[in-house]
């Protein structure tokens, strides 16, 4: 099952600053377990995105709820089970 979480900053830019690292080494660990595609920043930088594998939705908003930016209440994510249709082999072929 695929997902898309789309995260927008609930403060500025610069007061999501303190907690980027702790969020970004969050989902470097999403990665090397299997359930984080791909990620990054939105241009203009109001937020990013997560393109997600998950076996569940219990995943699903267990990813949501311990991001430190939802734990420091530095954003917000919005959750979208995605139903690929074309291009879903090249995605499951993604180690």
């Amino acid at each position: 099952m695929y997902a898309i979480a789309i995260i927008r900053y609930r403060r500025s830019l610069e007061g999501a600053e303190d907690a980027r690292d702790e969020h970004r080494k969050y989902l470097l660990d999403l990665k090397k377990k299997g359930l984080l595609i791909a990620s990054g920043p939105f241009e203009p930088h109001f937020g990013g995105a997560l393109l997600l594998r998950i076996p569940d939705l219990e995943t699903l908003d267990r990813i949501r709820d311990e991001d430190p930016f939802t734990k420091l209440k530095v954003a917000q994510y919005e959750l979208q089970i995605w139903n690929v249709k074309t291009g879903k082999d090249d995605l499951d072929g993604i180690g």
